[in-house]
Order: C-alpha cells, then structure tokens, then sequence
C-alpha cells in the first residue's frame, strides 16, 4: 500500500545534487542549528558542493535563529570555503542572530562580500512562527532603544545589507506603546535535520540534545503562499508505525526529501559525538553528576560570587528559582552551585531549550547534562521575553557609566546580539558576570587574596558603549534589579548609574578598580568586602543560606 507520495529518499550524493539543482537562483533558504546541534551539516556541505559542480544554485539567502556551524565546520566551513574559492555569487546575504563561532563568515560580513543582517534569536525564531501562520513580520519590544532600533542601525550589519535592505523594521505605535515591526522573506526551503526518518516521513529527535526551532522551520517554508520544499537529513530510517506518535516532532506531510547523512555530520554538538545523558537517554544520579574539583582562578571568583547571589535570591524569594545562563562565565556558574548543592533550587534553563541539567560551554553551549525537560527553541524565548522566569545570568563586553551593556559588538569585530536582547529584556533580576579588563592578564587567587601580577590592556567600564543592547535607564524605568559583577569589583546598577557596593580582598581601590574605569563610579558607604570564602579552596556552604527552602515551601 502507498501511503503517501511524499518524501522522496535520497539515496546517495548524486540523487542529493540532483535535486539540489532544481531549487531556483535567488532562493531563501532557512536553515535549523543551534551551532552544531541540529545543524543539518551534510545538507550544506552538499548543497555548496552543487554549486561548485554546476553553478547552480546561486545568489541563495540564508536565513537562521542562531548559526548553524562551530569553527570549521557547517556555515564556517562554507564560509571558509567561498572566501577560498572567490564563489561571491553562492551565498547573496544571511540573516543569522550570532557570527561568533564563525570567523569566516564573520569576514564575508566584515568585506561586504555578502549582506548581512541580525536581531535576537528570540526576534528570528517567533518571526519565523509569524510567517508559519500567514501574519506580515514580527511585533516586538526586543531590541527598542537598542543599535536594533531602526532609529539607530536596525538589522543590518554592514554596508550592504543597509543599501539592499531585504531585512526591514520600522517602529509602530499601539495603545500608546512602541514596538518594532520585523520583516524578512519567507522561506522557500528548508533544511532541517532529525534523528530517525520513518518510511512516511515522520521525523523524531531522540538523539538530539535540542529541539531548536526545526519544527517552526518546517512551517515557515511550508506555508502559504509559496509552499516550500523541506528536506530533513537523518541518522537513520524506520519503518512506518515504529515511531511512537508522540515522539514525531515533524510529520512526514510536511516534508519532501529525506536523507541519510554520514556519522561525521551527526554530531550532537561541536566537540561531542553522542552523549545519551545529553539527549534525555540517560539521567545521571546527582551524586555522580555532582562537580568535586575546586579550581580558584579569576573565572570562577565571579561565578562562584554570582553562586552567591542566586543563593540570597533563592532565599528571599523563599522558593525555588528558574533562571537563564548565557555564554562564557555565566554558562559556568551552574556546575558552582551542583558543587554547593543548590541546583536542586535552580532550574537553570540555557535559550537552545534544555531545563536542568549541567550546562555546557563554549562550542557546545545550548545543550545540558541531565537536563529534566528540553522544549522548543520559540518556546523558550516565550518564556524570557514574557519573564516567567527569576533570573539570567549574562556576559558583558563593556559596561556604560549608565549601566548601559554591549555583550559583543566590537569595530572589526561582528558577533551580533545572540539570545541576549530578548533575554535581558525579560527578566526582572540580571547579574552581568564577566571580567574587570579584557586583554591578557595574569590574575591569581593566592592565600585568600585575589592577585593582579598583569592588569588587561583594555578598559571594559567605559563612559559610552560601542553598540548598545542593554539599556541602564530603561532597566530602572520598569523597577529590574541589575547587578555587575567582575573578579574584583561588584557594582549595583541605581537611577544615578553604577554603585561600586565591594572589592576583592588584595584589591587597591584605587590603583586596581577606579583607575581602570573611564568614569567615576558611585561608591558605598562604607565599602564592603566580597566574601571571603569566595576566595579559599573550598566549598562555600551555600547550601546552609537556602536550608529552609525545600520543595517550594519555605518551612
């Protein structure tokens, strides 16, 4: 019995090119990953390598919720090799929330080798739902009074991205309120990638360690009124019947070609082939789970003095917390508080869509170890940008005398916002966590003192921010609590700007802090002194600040 015409399976790189060729010049293809999680990394390796063969297709615009590659691989190796090879005319332009693990595709942007344009994570994933339901673009508070804002650079991110301008936003007012209003075009095709194929199509995700938007994707190019072609790249295919239906997360309808890729373009996330405690196939116990080894170094001064802070907050909350932690330090600090025996309080949550867990970095962020729940990357963003969470924990890159944030927008440097304008956006209590300098320094904990033998070069507390994506006076306007804390320095965000509230032990205020700062802080009176605990090989007994709040219930 035929079940249904649909997917087409392809069998081998040759069915794969050939229908690769039949998808039109000038196409917008939407593309899922989460760096490498969910990247369908064998669909674009193949799709350039049509090109090469045949020139076709060409002129394609890319569209993704966050970047599909890690370095050298997915869009970086692509970028690498059309940088390499001169192809100016197979990539036109991207829309892509996050460049930063990718330096090639980062020079394509930075040499207007191709158009470029960015807004939050947050902003491309519900636009894509927005297109998935036949609405025009995306209503947004994201990114108001922001370099976003179209009153400032708005999406675009090189020169010739603002003379194309395929990305559009302009400010609506309703009910006496601003937002922006987000287009961008609809997908044409889509690639996507799964786990297990079945003989109709059906896709599940059982191996993967996110769900990101794959399912959005699949909408957004299906849609009226251009029904789209998606193709799905898998690790494997079964027989019709053998998926549970509740763990289809794409139905097979929706999509028109399936293919099997390599093990090599299956990996879970950029350094880790398969890991069953990252996709939900194995729980750890806490115990084992459980980080023993204490490393004192200036890194984890400001987590574990962030740790601190999470505990007060569980405290006077008098309930358990969720919160978000994004990349770099903070993505560090939940392994902190498994070590104090306090996550069980937290339900860290990483934007990619894992609850629970231990978080991973670097290359790998977006995925937890033993998370409880993993839900949809649009989902997610729901939560942060509506704040039903408690808390985020969030890098930095400068800090304005106003409390305004840059988290990564450098000259010469363009790693666009991230999930970092819907994050900060929503949650009512943000703790920057991050470095006092940038630039390479030799900073030491020693006999409980933090030691500076090698200060950074570059100032990183500045009078004016080179792009801003947090603004200090709106913060205060709508009553967030804003914390900023560095390995020597901690400072409280008020309406007059920033409050320097402690120092470090070993640290000379004036020497160290104020003449490392463009501007002259607020200061405490009298100056307090961060714990010293923070500063000893050991443990720091958070979990006695939180011993009365159990199950929710504060006893």
């Amino acid at each position: 019995m035929i079940i249904h015409d649909m997917p087409y399976f392809l069998e081998d790189e040759e069915s794969v090119n050939r229908e690769f060729r039949k998808i039109p010049d000038g196409s917008t293809i939407v593309i899922s990953g989460f760096n490498i999680s969910t990247a369908p990394e064998y669909l674009m390796v193949e799709l350039y390598r049509s090109f090469r063969d045949h020139g076709h297709p060409k002129g394609l615009f890319l569209e993704s919720d966050s970047l599909p590659g890690s370095p050298g691989r997915g869009i970086d190796l692509i970028s690498e090799q059309i940088a390499k090879n001169s192809d100016d005319g197979f990539i036109e332009g991207v829309l892509v929330p996050f460049l930063g693990w990718s330096k090639n595709l980062q020079k394509l942007v930075a040499t207007n080798a191709i158009s470029a344009y960015t807004c939050s994570i947050g902003s491309v994933s519900h636009l894509l739902r927005e297109m998935s339901a036949g609405r025009p673009g995306l209503l947004t508070t994201v990114g108001l009074n922001t370099f976003m804002d179209p009153r400032n650079d708005g999406p675009a991110l090189n020169d010739r991205a603002r003379e194309e301008q395929k990305i559009t936003s302009e400010i609506v007012r309703i009910r006496g309120r601003d937002f922006i209003f987000l287009t961008a075009p609809k997908p044409t095709v889509g690639f996507i990638r799964g786990t297990t194929a079945d003989e109709m199509g059906n896709i599940s995700m059982e191996k993967e360690g996110i769900y990101g938007s794959v399912f959005t994707m699949a909408q957004a190019t299906k849609a009226a009124p251009e029904r789209g072609k998606v193709f799905c790249q898998v690790e494997r295919v079964a027989r019709f019947g053998s998926i549970n239906p509740k763990a289809v997360h794409v139905p097979g309808p929706l999509i028109d070609y399936v293919t099997v890729a390599p093990e090599k373009y299956t990996w879970q996330t950029g350094s880790i082939e398969f890991d069953p405690r990252i996709s939900g196939g194995i729980i750890p116990p806490r115990a084992r789970n459980r980080t023993s080894k204490i490393t004192l170094d200036a890194r984890s001064v400001v987590q574990r003095r962030a740790a601190i802070e999470i505990a007060s907050r569980i405290r006077k909350l008098k309930r358990p917390i969720i919160a978000n932690f994004g990349v770099g330090i903070p993505a560090e600090v939940p392994a902190v508080l498994d070590m104090e025996g306090v996550s069980d309080l937290v339900y860290s949550t990483v934007e990619a869509g894992p609850w629970g867990g231990i978080p991973l970095s670097g290359e790998d962020f977006g995925v937890s170890v033993g998370p409880f729940a993993i839900i949809p990357l649009p989902d997610q963003f729901n939560l942060y940008e509506g704040g039903m969470f408690d808390l985020a924990v969030l890098g930095f890159m400068q800090v304005g005398k106003n409390g305004d944030v840059n988290p990564s927008m450098l000259p010469g440097k363009i790693t666009g916002p991230g999930g970092f304008p819907s994050i900060s956006t929503g949650s009512p209590f943000l703790i920057f966590a991050g470095m006092f300098t940038a630039g390479h320094a030799d900073i030491s904990v020693k006999n409980g003192l933090l030691t500076i033998a090698k200060d950074g070069t570059e100032s990183k507390f500045v009078n004016n921010v080179y792009k801003v994506l947090f603004r200090g006076d709106s913060a205060m306007t709508h009553g967030k609590e804003v914390i900023f804390i560095t390995e020597r320095a901690v400072f409280r965000l008020e309406n007059g700007g920033l409050v320097l509230t402690e120092i470090a032990p070993g640290v000379d205020l004036q020497k160290d802090v104020l003449e490392k700062m463009e501007f002259d802080p607020g200061i405490s009176d009298p100056i307090g002194r961060m714990s010293p605990e923070i500063f000893q090989p050991r443990r720091m007994r958070l979990s006695s600040t939180v011993s009365r709040v159990h199950n929710g219930l504060f006893s």
